[in-house]
């Protein structure tokens, strides 16, 4: 773990004088702020949560993939920079968070396309602005600014500076797509599950998520925050987010409709989404393919499976864990099944301990997670990178919110790579898996062409 922190450190006194000051502010473009300051950036919409924009760094913490424990080495370093923390009259919902996120493999090596994103990265933005609903505020971090009277100052100037921000114009239209490189071909597919299949038939292995990647050139360099204005106007209740740490000039961003976890004091909260078909041209067939879903033996084996698993999971740190009704979760291009699951913890602290827990639950792995892990390093022929990891943030008391980062791309000027994969078990037809990647590609592609 290596620990950045902007700014003088008093390395000699063990603690970091961490000043947060915020106001209210008028509403204010997100597409502006994000145009406005330097990398790092990060943006967090989630449904029933205020939306967030960070912009530059205070701290910056870093796992590389020689960290024993990385999600630990992340807390763990994000206590030290919380233990003198002075937040003045902060509201929650402007309070200070870091953002960032995990790779999916422990040992992942942020290289070519990975380029900046190692195996956990998280920073607290020097300037955060949150809105919830009509409200809207400006939050300051400095880290040992030396005057708390500084940071003061720095929010009277940053607040008129914002005041001062341009109107965006329309979002731009989508760059357009001129080049698709698959990494893997229908008849490389086709061996990879059966491949797959042949090692759940030996008895061990149950399911496993298998992957694959999408390079797309575009005609004109690609602007995030419109990218995400467009995720906003199709996928309005998915977790949207950006993550740009600045090093090596890419972005990965996205909407997901999958929440790992949530951690509010003791109430934790999480979700089962696995099982996926198409939606209909009418309403009527719209309809068909739910029931049809929901009656699927195969996709309900393989939903269940990931329900038992989170449940597993969490058990060492609930006294009891709720498990809701089994509904379709309806998107733009695809619906789910989705179940809802909820616990009162009574033995863990922060958030990063479920995260750490549940990642990565069979929806994105597989089962045994051991067994599933090695069949996608053997099988699939790309990075995943931080494709379908936890991304999100947390606070200085421990509690956040992280989703599954699926239905996203990594992205630099004209270049961009899409991920999607799909869950084999037993029954499992290989085309049928085929089409369904291809499906989950879509709210990505729609955003770029």
């Amino acid at each position: 773990m290596k620990t950045l922190r902007s700014g003088s450190w008093r390395e000699e006194s063990g603690e970091t004088p961490l000043v947060t000051r915020s106001r209210a502010i008028d509403a204010v473009s997100f597409r502006a702020v994000l145009s406005a300051f330097d990398s790092p950036r990060a943006v967090w919409t989630a449904p029933g949560e205020p939306t967030v924009v960070g912009c530059e760094a205070a701290a910056t913490l870093v796992a590389d993939r020689e960290a024993e424990d990385r999600f630990a080495a992340v807390r763990e370093a994000a206590d030290d920079l919380f233990a003198a923390f002075d937040a003045g009259a902060t509201p929650d919902p402007a309070r200070p968070r870091l953002f960032g996120g995990f790779a999916f493999h422990d040992d992942h090596d942020p290289d070519g396309e990975w380029d900046g994103f190692p195996a956990g990265y998280f920073f607290l933005p020097r300037v955060q602005v949150a809105r919830d609903g009509e409200d809207a505020w400006l939050t300051v971090t400095a880290v040992d600014p030396g005057d708390p009277d500084a940071v003061e100052e720095r929010l009277d100037s940053l607040t008129e500076e914002l005041r001062a921000l341009p109107a965006p114009g329309p979002t731009a239209d989508p760059p357009g797509v001129v080049e698709r490189r698959p990494t893997t071909s229908k008849a490389e597919w086709r061996d990879q599950v059966d491949d797959a299949l042949e090692r759940i038939a030996g008895g061990d292995l149950q399911k496993v998520v298998l992957a694959q990647a999408l390079g797309v050139s575009l005609e004109s360099p690609l602007s995030t925050p419109d990218a995400l204005a467009r995720l906003r106007s199709t996928y309005p209740d998915c977790y949207r987010f950006l993550v740009d740490p600045g090093d090596g000039g890419r972005s990965f961003f996205g909407a997901t409709p999958e929440r790992l976890v949530s951690l509010s004091g003791r109430e934790l909260e999480t979700e089962a989404l696995a099982g996926s078909t198409g939606r209909g041209d009418t309403p009527e067939e719209d309809e068909w393919l739910a029931r049809d879903l929901l009656e699927s033996e195969k996709d309900v084996h393989e939903h269940q499976l990931v329900v038992e698993a989170i449940r597993e999971q969490l058990s060492p740190y609930a006294a009891s864990i709720r498990t809701g009704q089994r509904t379709i979760r309806k998107l733009d291009s695809v619906q789910h099944l989705r179940t809802p699951l909820s616990a009162e913890l009574v033995d863990v602290e922060h958030v990063l301990d479920l995260v750490e827990a549940l990642h990565p639950t069979p929806a994105v792995g597989g089962l045994p997670p051991d067994l599933a892990w090695r069949t996608i390093r053997e099988t699939e022929t790309f990075d995943r990178g931080w494709y379908a990891a936890p991304v999100g943030w947390f606070d200085a008391a421990g509690n956040g919110t992280f989703a599954v980062a699926i239905r996203s791309a990594v992205a630099s000027g004209t270049d961009a790579t899409l991920f999607a994969g799909a869950g084999i078990v037993a029954d499992s037809d290989a085309d049928r898996e085929w089409d369904e990647v291809q499906l989950k590609y879509r709210p990505m592609l729609d955003t770029l062409e």
